[in-house]
């Protein structure tokens, strides 16, 4: 990495141009993102009259290629060009999300069609996520990392404020023709890694590929630290991905929420997420980064019931209110997570760590959105599609609530151990990981 001049006394350093390259193309590949994220539901609810299952399975897809190639991406992504592929899968994805509109207009477009476009969104998206991950302390100074990952969150929650009503005013305009808008950000992005220099050694580690994947959860597995955020991840995972399947269910066929509205309501809502992004550093920097995450996680979730408040409150403010709240936390979560997973870990590792803790903990995402969208039908009958999809909510809020439980030991063992980094070679990875994590700082 090349030498920045130091920063003038009380100033912090510059982030430097890759990361403000980098920090471009992902804010507008973010927007975009959002665009997807909100017209797909909407599409099949509207236009192709899909059921709260269709929808969960559909939702489903766009995690599928977690547990499926996840294993693997880590691995892979660590023997590749780290910027050349995070370049391939934003064009891969430019394609499969153009294939959308593309087969409306042909008239072919169904649940199953978007079920596969989905699912090669979610595969080419989990080896970018790898390289996302490592791509950040590669470009950035060690002591800007929070600063960095805080501007990223930030974009992601300019995005979330500006996504869904863009969104809506593009459905509104262009119905399916609004997806064009993400495919275009994907093109932003690549065109803004392309100006990038080389960035990310490729590492090629003696051992077969299981090997390696073996590393990766023993990595994650051996070191507290990391263990504990597996464990709080999972959990809240296994419970969030419900809440936020039936979300769109409970908006139009409960609450009878026009597209407008719930769009104008998300990104009001997504206002709670940029000021989380924004002020996570300072609660961070005063409690620490353990207590911060182990906290929000629990607030998250707890906040997540008052969405239960409507019908007898007017639906789009509940909404909004709710959903800020929920982004708030969300934001500190993520602003803290990764940094404190980062510092457990040296360069050489980070892709396998990172693809290992995304393979366990966003691979039982699928099922959650899955078993969120059955559980509402298999409800509708007896209770209504309202009191159903509140129901099911708040059981997925509950479930996620017990993320605190393993995250709020999380912060004695980084007040009492040093960072520490992958065992050497040939050195046991559970015995290395356990005594570097118990040494004095």
């Amino acid at each position: 990495m090349t030498a920045k001049a130091p920063a003038p006394p009380g100033r912090p350093a510059p982030l430097g141009r890759g990361f403000q390259l980098f920090w471009a193309g992902q804010t507008v590949s973010l927007v975009g993102d959002k665009v997807t994220v909100f017209v797909v539901p909407t599409l099949m609810i509207f236009v192709l009259h899909a059921s709260a299952l269709q929808v969960g399975v559909v939702a489903m897809a766009q995690y599928l290629g977690i547990p499926l190639l996840g294993p693997i991406a880590g691995v892979l992504v660590d023997r590749w060009d780290k910027r050349r592929t995070m370049l391939a899968c934003d064009l891969v994805r430019l394609l499969a999300v153009a294939a959308i509109p593309l087969a409306y207009a042909l008239d072919v477009l169904s649940t199953p069609l978007l079920f596969g476009c989905v699912a090669v969104i979610s595969g080419a998206t989990i080896f970018f996520n790898v390289g996302y991950l490592v791509a950040v302390p590669a470009v950035v100074p060690e002591d800007g990392m929070v600063r960095a990952y805080s501007r990223l969150e930030g974009s992601g929650s300019v995005a979330e404020v500006a996504g869904p009503s863009v969104a809506a005013a593009l459905y509104g305009a262009l119905g399916v023709g609004a997806l064009l808008v993400d495919a275009a950000s994907y093109l932003v992005s690549a065109v803004c890694f392309r100006s990038m220099r080389p960035w990310g050694e490729r590492t090629v580690e003696e051992g077969s590929v299981r090997e390696r994947l073996t590393r990766g959860f023993r990595l994650n597995w051996a070191d507290p630290v990391l263990r504990r955020i597996v464990l709080s991840a999972v959990t809240l995972n296994s419970g969030g991905p419900v809440f936020v399947t039936v979300l769109p269910v409970l908006a139009y066929r409960g609450l009878g929420v026009q597209v407008g509205v719930f769009g104008a309501a998300m990104s009001v809502a997504a206002l709670g997420a940029l000021a989380g992004a924004v002020v996570a550093p300072r609660i961070s920097r005063r409690f620490g980064l353990g207590r911060t995450m182990a906290w929000s996680l629990l607030l998250h979730c707890l906040v997540g019931l008052g969405v239960l408040a409507a019908p007898a409150l007017p639906a789009g403010p509940v909404i909004a209110v709710t959903m800020g709240c929920y982004g708030f936390f969300m934001s500190c979560i993520n602003v803290c997570s990764a940094p404190a997973r980062q510092s457990r870990m040296t360069s050489r590792n980070q892709g396998v760590m990172h693809a290992a803790f995304r393979t366990v903990t966003w691979g039982v995402i699928p099922l959650a959105a899955l078993v969120g969208g059955l559980a509402v039908s298999l409800l509708t009958g007896p209770l209504g599609i309202l009191d159903a999809a509140r129901v099911v909510m708040a059981g997925g809020t509950l479930l996620a609530a017990c993320s605190f439980l393993p995250a709020v030991g999380i912060q004695p063992l980084l007040d009492a151990a040093a960072p520490a980094p992958a065992p050497a070679d040939g050195a046991d990875d559970a015995d290395g990981a356990d005594a570097l994590a118990e040494s004095a700082p």
